[in-house]
């Protein structure tokens, strides 16, 4: 039982037996006490007046000695209004972290028969250019949620959208057409996905041209992107795609491929993974279907160009096309099929879609839609809305000139990484070196995106997240691998000579920290938070190095708090590995 089970136990025995009251145990309001206080932990007491018929400090007195008398965890205790601040005994710090060191997963449940099943829906590509640096914060925090969600106890479905087909699409195909010269990814030497967003870029290059001179014959630019050849033949393009016109299809599949290679080589190379992958080519019609027998329901209506609407003025909304006068459908009819399809294949208890914040307007309109199409789960759609992430001006430059993309953004990470770490690894072997480099430079990366409140926008400088003594991934895998180095040198000891160690202040604090993290994990899981296991896991590294600044361990005599003091490093590494693993970061043994 942990030290804060026990506590909130006590409280309770003790309200029973003082106030003759009934209080359930995870109820009792138990935190760390604030560092200005002296104690360890906190009890709240103002829920227990009612009972007591007592002001907050004569009730604070009143429980602290009965827990000091009976609950043996507790040496003494203060109370400052009504806040009862506990000490607790120097034997159980011990105690406790030997316990802890017992459990390789300390704090992690496990998914059993009744687990929720929680899909979690994230990336979300379209085929027609590569990831950037807005799908690397969207995929690290998909990600991070579905890792803290499983290490919750819940069973996770990682699945992702791909938008696979539409005007962008075609798009590219017709630029590959006319301007391609049967170019592979094999003959240019270039990733899929990299080949076929230069291709969208040289569609726009010609289009605007070609507004440039239709305007300068006098059109104005409605009248110009009306009469462009180049969109008419585009369009025309998507109209025989979706008449299943062999040869459209045929380069669509082709060029498609060379794409999800290239994502699949990004993704792997970012850490992130999915269980399931839809497309939008497959769901759209199932979208389609369900919209035409809204129609026919009165649930939706049809305007005199033919196009398709839903009325959602009643619940404070406008009013949504779902179905355009052609009959093509747009991105809320396909995540009306998508929704469809999903909840046929799975069980889902819970849906939620990472997706920027300034799509929260789309996910109010789908929930409502889902719900009056007669699907039960609609309403209850989580949309993990998240802000926008920027660079400083002129700190990096995609090839397009415009958008950082996800290969070019890791690659600056982990060259800006080897540079910095260069006289850290002067002593490696080069391949090693490199594979350093590697994690040190992705987690950099992942760790300052996801230590930021993910609801709000933020601004990443590369630079800065490469710093080995500030709030950085780098800080955090430098201090496990001192840890790691401190292991080593120490080679086998006793663990159970630590039993006998009296703990000080730093290093029961220390402990407190360590013995924090379920509580963190299941607060993470609770709020959608990165951030908390995040900033978590700063403050343990952080805690542990003013330790090991003020506590020799190899030169310590004294066996029983030298087998403490390494039992207690090893559980911090242990720890610091399993938190920032939420995170996707990997954790180098030596640097």
């Amino acid at each position: 039982m942990s030290l804060e089970k026990e506590v909130k136990k006590g409280v309770a025995a003790c309200v029973k037996a003082l106030y003759g009251a009934d209080v359930a145990e995870e109820s009792v309001q138990v935190s760390a006490t604030k560092k200005e206080f002296e104690g360890n932990l906190t009890v709240v007491v103002f829920p227990y007046l009612r009972a007591s018929h007592k002001g907050p400090e004569d009730t604070g007195r009143e429980i602290g000695a009965w827990l000091q008398e009976n609950v043996p965890a507790v040496e003494k205790y203060n109370v400052i209004k009504g806040f009862l601040n506990l000490t607790i005994a120097q034997t159980q710090w011990v105690d406790l972290l030997l316990s802890i060191s017992d459990d390789e997963k300390y704090g992690f449940k496990e998914a059993g028969p009744d687990s929720k099943l929680v899909m979690v829906e994230y990336s979300s590509p379209n085929t027609n250019k590569p990831l950037h640096l807005g799908h690397v914060r969207n995929n690290l925090l998909g990600y991070s949620l579905s890792e803290i969600l499983k290490a919750n106890g819940h069973k996770v479905v990682k699945t992702n959208i791909v938008n696979d087909r539409g005007i962008h699409i075609c798009k590219s195909m017709l630029a590959w057409k006319k301007w391609g010269e049967g170019a592979t990814p094999e003959s240019t030497g270039k990733k899929g996905d990299h080949l076929i967003g230069d291709f969208y870029v040289s569609f726009d290059k010609h289009y605007r041209e070609e507004l440039k001179a239709l305007q300068a014959q006098g059109m104005s630019e409605d009248e110009a992107k009306e009469a462009s050849p180049l969109m008419k033949e585009a369009r025309e393009m998507l109209r025989k795609w979706e008449q299943n016109d062999a040869e459209v299809r045929e380069l669509w599949r082709t060029m498609n491929g060379w794409v999800y290679a290239g994502f699949d080589e990004t993704y792997k190379r970012m850490g992130v993974n999915f269980d399931k992958i839809y497309y939008e080519s497959d769901t759209y019609l199932e979208g389609k279907e369900l919209v035409l027998s809204g129609l026919e329901k009165g649930i939706m209506y049809r305007k005199e160009d033919g196009s398709v609407w839903a009325d959602l003025t009643d619940a404070g909304l406008d009013h949504k096309l779902l179905l355009r006068a052609d009959g093509t459908s747009v991105y809320m009819t396909q995540d009306i099929g998508t929704a469809k399809l999903r909840f046929r294949d799975y069980p889902i208890d819970k849906m939620i879609y990472v997706v920027g914040n300034e799509q929260n307007y789309h996910f109010q309109v789908l929930s409502l839609l889902l719900d009056r199409l007669g699907f039960k789960w609609g309403k209850d759609l989580t949309h993990f809305s998240y802000g926008m992430v920027n660079l400083p001006e002129g700190k990096m430059k995609s090839r397009e000139g415009t958008v950082v993309d996800a290969d070019d953004l890791m690659d600056t990470m982990i060259n800006d990484a080897a540079e910095a770490s260069a006289e850290r690894f002067a002593d490696m072997e080069k391949e090693e070196a490199a594979e350093v480099a590697r994690m040190v430079g992705l987690g950099a990366l992942k760790y300052f995106l996801l230590k930021v409140d993910p609801r709000r926008d933020m601004l990443f400088n590369p630079k800065e997240s490469i710093d080995f003594n500030g709030n950085t991934g780098p800080f955090l895998q430098y201090t496990y691998a001192r840890i790691q180095s401190v292991m080593r040198k120490a080679g086998a000891y006793d663990k159970s000579s630590a039993k006998s160690a009296i703990p000080d202040e730093k290093e029961t604090a220390l402990i407190q920290k360590i013995s924090d993290f379920p509580n963190v994990l299941a607060e993470a899981g609770r709020s959608y938070s990165p951030a908390l296991i995040a900033n978590y896991a700063y403050d343990l590294a952080k805690t542990y190095n003013q330790f090991y600044y003020d506590h020799p361990i190899m030169k310590e005599e004294n066996g029983a708090q030298k087998g403490f003091r390494l039992e207690l490093s090893r559980v911090v590494g242990r720890t610091l590995k399993n938190a920032v693993a939420l995170l996707g970061m990997e954790m180098p043994e030596r640097m």
